[in-house]
């Protein structure tokens, strides 16, 4: 690995450590050189399938891209690097595992509101307003009834008792 420092090709690996899913391998390094240190990430080379855009121009799936999108939806919102890193990878093996070899870009960004609802619903709005183009206020009010309709979840992860429903005596 050569070094992005001073270009040297000598360097050393001083640690390497697997992430929680074993998919990614990240290795500290140090250049025998000029002894800076760096951190490379190793994961496995699949093959993505091409994303067909909505102009009918085709482009290799960009997993910083990818990343980078979903990081502005959540810029200043409280959600981790390591839950948006674990959303792009979900985002992944979806696009594997449907097997195909071009995929339309509104697929990933359907796949994308998915994910970006899960871990926050300010961003899952932010970037549906972007990506279905939204042309008026009432389509901005239509997402939100949306994400306010679904059911709450309480700090376990279960969804919270319906007051209505204990009143009924359900």
């Amino acid at each position: 690995m050569k070094c992005p420092f001073c270009a040297d090709p000598n360097t050393q690996v001083t640690d390497t450590r697997e992430n929680e899913d074993g998919d990614v391998v990240r290795r500290r390094r140090r250049c025998v050189k000029c002894d800076k240190r760096f951190t490379t990430y190793e994961r496995i080379d699949l093959k993505m399938p091409h994303i067909v855009k909505r102009n009918g121009n085709r482009t290799e799936f960009d997993h910083a891209k990818l990343a980078g999108s979903m990081k502005l939806a959540l810029r200043k919102r409280p959600v981790t690097i390591e839950a948006i890193d674990a959303a792009v990878d979900r985002i992944e093996a979806r696009l594997l595992a449907m097997g195909e070899q071009e995929v339309p870009s509104e697929k990933i960004g359907e796949l994308v509101m998915k994910e970006l609802k899960k871990l926050d619903k300010v961003a899952y709005i932010r970037f549906a307003s972007v990506y279905r183009n939204f042309a008026d206020v009432d389509e901005f009010s239509e997402v939100i009834r949306e994400v306010q309709t679904r059911p709450r979840r309480s700090k376990t992860g279960k969804p919270d008792a319906d007051p209505e429903h204990e009143l009924l005596g359900g």
